[in-house]
Protein backbone atom coordinates (compact mmCIF):
# COMPACT_ATOMS: atom_id res chain seq x y z
CA UNK A 1 0.00 0.00 0.00
CA UNK A 2 1.54 3.34 -0.87
CA UNK A 3 1.70 6.20 1.82
CA UNK A 4 -1.12 8.76 1.82
CA UNK A 5 0.25 12.32 0.72
CA UNK A 6 -1.13 15.31 1.27
CA UNK A 7 -1.76 17.38 -1.34
CA UNK A 8 -0.33 21.01 -1.29
CA UNK A 9 -2.90 22.34 -3.79
CA UNK A 10 -5.43 20.84 -1.30
CA UNK A 11 -3.84 22.59 1.66
CA UNK A 12 -3.63 26.09 0.32
CA UNK A 13 -7.49 25.93 -0.94
CA UNK A 14 -8.12 24.68 2.85
CA UNK A 15 -6.14 27.45 3.99
CA UNK A 16 -7.83 30.27 1.52
CA UNK A 17 -11.16 28.61 2.94
CA UNK A 18 -10.32 29.18 6.83
CA UNK A 19 -9.02 32.65 5.76
CA UNK A 20 -12.16 33.78 4.36
CA UNK A 21 -14.34 31.97 7.40
CA UNK A 22 -12.07 34.39 9.43
CA UNK A 23 -12.26 37.28 7.81
CA UNK A 24 -16.13 36.91 7.20
CA UNK A 25 -15.55 36.58 3.56
CA UNK A 26 -18.66 33.84 4.36
CA UNK A 27 -20.04 34.07 6.79
CA UNK A 28 -22.91 31.32 8.24
CA UNK A 29 -25.53 30.06 5.50
CA UNK A 30 -23.63 31.57 2.92
CA UNK A 31 -22.86 29.18 0.02
CA UNK A 32 -18.94 28.24 -1.28
CA UNK A 33 -19.20 27.69 -4.96
CA UNK A 34 -16.80 25.00 -6.52
CA UNK A 35 -16.32 26.77 -9.59
CA UNK A 36 -15.81 30.10 -8.42
CA UNK A 37 -13.09 29.66 -5.95
CA UNK A 38 -11.42 26.92 -8.47
CA UNK A 39 -11.70 29.42 -11.67
CA UNK A 40 -10.13 32.46 -8.30
CA UNK A 41 -7.72 30.21 -7.70
CA UNK A 42 -6.72 28.73 -11.55
CA UNK A 43 -7.38 25.23 -10.21
CA UNK A 44 -9.61 22.15 -11.33
CA UNK A 45 -12.99 21.57 -8.77
CA UNK A 46 -10.70 18.78 -7.49
CA UNK A 47 -8.82 19.82 -4.82
CA UNK A 48 -11.19 22.38 -4.14
CA UNK A 49 -13.64 20.01 -3.41
CA UNK A 50 -11.59 17.78 -1.18
CA UNK A 51 -10.74 20.76 1.00
CA UNK A 52 -14.22 21.33 1.15
CA UNK A 53 -14.70 17.75 2.46
CA UNK A 54 -11.67 18.45 4.99
CA UNK A 55 -14.17 21.56 6.33
CA UNK A 56 -17.15 19.39 6.36
CA UNK A 57 -15.34 16.72 8.77
CA UNK A 58 -14.38 20.09 11.24
CA UNK A 59 -18.11 20.70 11.06
CA UNK A 60 -17.73 24.17 9.51
CA UNK A 61 -19.14 23.33 5.80
CA UNK A 62 -22.24 21.18 5.18
CA UNK A 63 -23.51 19.58 1.57
CA UNK A 64 -26.87 20.21 0.68
CA UNK A 65 -28.62 17.95 -2.10
CA UNK A 66 -28.14 20.22 -5.54
CA UNK A 67 -27.38 22.97 -3.63
CA UNK A 68 -23.89 22.14 -2.84
CA UNK A 69 -21.71 23.62 0.01
CA UNK A 70 -22.66 26.05 2.45
CA UNK A 71 -21.12 27.18 5.94
CA UNK A 72 -22.71 26.10 8.74
CA UNK A 73 -25.26 27.77 11.24
CA UNK A 74 -22.77 27.59 13.68
CA UNK A 75 -24.33 27.61 17.43
CA UNK A 76 -22.66 28.05 20.94
CA UNK A 77 -23.69 24.03 21.60
CA UNK A 78 -21.32 23.51 18.98
CA UNK A 79 -18.36 25.45 20.64
CA UNK A 80 -19.06 24.11 23.57
CA UNK A 81 -18.49 20.52 22.17
CA UNK A 82 -15.38 21.70 20.33
CA UNK A 83 -13.42 23.26 23.38
CA UNK A 84 -14.76 20.07 25.84
CA UNK A 85 -12.77 17.50 23.37
CA UNK A 86 -10.02 20.28 23.35
CA UNK A 87 -9.61 20.64 27.10
CA UNK A 88 -9.85 17.22 27.62
CA UNK A 89 -6.61 16.96 25.25
CA UNK A 90 -4.68 19.37 26.76
CA UNK A 91 -4.83 18.30 30.10
CA UNK A 92 -3.87 14.78 29.29
CA UNK A 93 -1.31 16.15 27.92
CA UNK A 94 -0.11 18.21 30.63
CA UNK A 95 -0.27 14.31 32.92
CA UNK A 96 1.81 12.81 30.56
CA UNK A 97 4.73 15.28 30.57
CA UNK A 98 5.62 18.87 31.72
CA UNK A 99 5.66 21.43 28.94
CA UNK A 100 8.86 23.46 28.44
CA UNK A 101 8.73 26.36 30.43
CA UNK A 102 11.31 28.22 28.27
CA UNK A 103 8.85 27.88 25.05
CA UNK A 104 5.67 29.12 26.73
CA UNK A 105 7.73 32.14 28.05
CA UNK A 106 8.34 32.73 24.73
CA UNK A 107 5.02 32.86 23.27
CA UNK A 108 3.77 34.43 26.41
CA UNK A 109 6.38 37.68 24.99
CA UNK A 110 4.94 37.51 21.79
CA UNK A 111 1.41 37.35 22.86
CA UNK A 112 2.06 40.47 25.21
CA UNK A 113 3.23 42.22 21.78
CA UNK A 114 1.14 41.22 19.98
CA UNK A 115 -0.84 44.22 17.64
CA UNK A 116 -3.93 43.39 16.72
CA UNK A 117 -6.28 40.02 18.00
CA UNK A 118 -5.24 38.25 15.12
CA UNK A 119 -1.95 38.24 16.12
CA UNK A 120 -3.07 37.52 19.89
CA UNK A 121 -4.90 34.47 18.18
CA UNK A 122 -2.22 32.84 16.38
CA UNK A 123 0.63 32.92 19.47
CA UNK A 124 -2.20 31.93 21.93
CA UNK A 125 -2.90 28.80 19.66
CA UNK A 126 1.19 28.30 19.53
CA UNK A 127 1.17 28.23 23.29
CA UNK A 128 -1.17 25.68 23.74
CA UNK A 129 0.31 23.91 20.69
CA UNK A 130 3.45 23.69 22.16
CA UNK A 131 2.07 22.44 25.23
CA UNK A 132 0.27 19.02 23.62
CA UNK A 133 3.77 18.91 21.39
CA UNK A 134 5.75 18.51 24.26
CA UNK A 135 3.90 15.23 25.70
CA UNK A 136 5.52 13.37 22.86
CA UNK A 137 2.44 11.68 21.70
CA UNK A 138 1.95 12.07 17.78
CA UNK A 139 -2.11 10.83 18.22
CA UNK A 140 -2.63 13.23 20.84
CA UNK A 141 -1.10 15.95 19.17
CA UNK A 142 -3.08 15.18 15.39
CA UNK A 143 -6.66 14.82 17.36
CA UNK A 144 -5.77 18.07 18.58
CA UNK A 145 -4.33 19.79 15.43
CA UNK A 146 -7.84 18.12 13.83
CA UNK A 147 -10.36 20.36 15.92
CA UNK A 148 -9.30 23.66 13.82
CA UNK A 149 -8.23 25.44 17.06
CA UNK A 150 -7.24 28.38 15.67
CA UNK A 151 -10.18 28.92 13.37
CA UNK A 152 -12.57 28.13 15.88
CA UNK A 153 -11.20 30.63 18.01
CA UNK A 154 -11.48 33.21 15.69
CA UNK A 155 -15.39 32.18 15.22
CA UNK A 156 -15.73 32.33 18.88
CA UNK A 157 -14.96 35.80 18.89
CA UNK A 158 -16.65 37.12 15.90
CA UNK A 159 -19.61 34.61 15.89
CA UNK A 160 -20.41 35.38 19.22
CA UNK A 161 -18.49 37.42 21.13
CA UNK A 162 -16.90 35.75 23.25
CA UNK A 163 -14.02 37.75 25.38
CA UNK A 164 -10.50 37.86 23.68
CA UNK A 165 -9.16 35.14 26.09
CA UNK A 166 -5.90 34.43 23.70
CA UNK A 167 -4.63 37.25 25.80
CA UNK A 168 -1.30 37.42 28.36
CA UNK A 169 -2.94 37.89 31.67
CA UNK A 170 -4.60 34.41 31.27
CA UNK A 171 -1.69 32.60 30.10
CA UNK A 172 0.72 34.15 32.36
CA UNK A 173 -1.29 32.13 35.12
CA UNK A 174 -0.67 29.16 33.40
CA UNK A 175 2.81 29.58 32.78
CA UNK A 176 3.39 30.06 36.99
CA UNK A 177 1.79 26.94 37.13
CA UNK A 178 4.08 25.02 35.05
CA UNK A 179 7.27 27.07 36.38
CA UNK A 180 5.89 25.86 40.18
CA UNK A 181 5.14 22.80 38.93
CA UNK A 182 1.53 23.00 40.87
CA UNK A 183 -0.09 19.34 40.64
CA UNK A 184 -3.57 21.49 39.90
CA UNK A 185 -1.50 22.55 36.52
CA UNK A 186 -3.26 20.62 34.07
CA UNK A 187 -6.89 21.19 35.63
CA UNK A 188 -6.03 25.09 35.58
CA UNK A 189 -5.42 24.17 32.05
CA UNK A 190 -8.94 22.56 31.22
CA UNK A 191 -10.76 25.38 33.24
CA UNK A 192 -8.89 28.02 31.11
CA UNK A 193 -9.54 26.16 27.64
CA UNK A 194 -13.25 25.68 28.60
CA UNK A 195 -13.55 29.37 29.37
CA UNK A 196 -13.28 30.25 26.18
CA UNK A 197 -16.69 28.65 24.99
CA UNK A 198 -18.35 31.39 27.73
CA UNK A 199 -19.87 34.23 26.12
CA UNK A 200 -19.71 37.70 28.16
Amino acid sequence: MKPVVRSPLRDQIRQTLLDGLITGRWGPGDRVVERQLAAEAGVSQAPVREALRELAALRLIEFAPNKGARVRELTQADLREVYVVRAGLEETAVRLRRPPVAALRTHLTRMHAAGSVADQVRHGVAFHREIVRAAGNEVLLSVWESLGIEVWTHLSIRLFRTHALENATDHAHLLAAFERDDPRAGVLLREHVLSYAETP
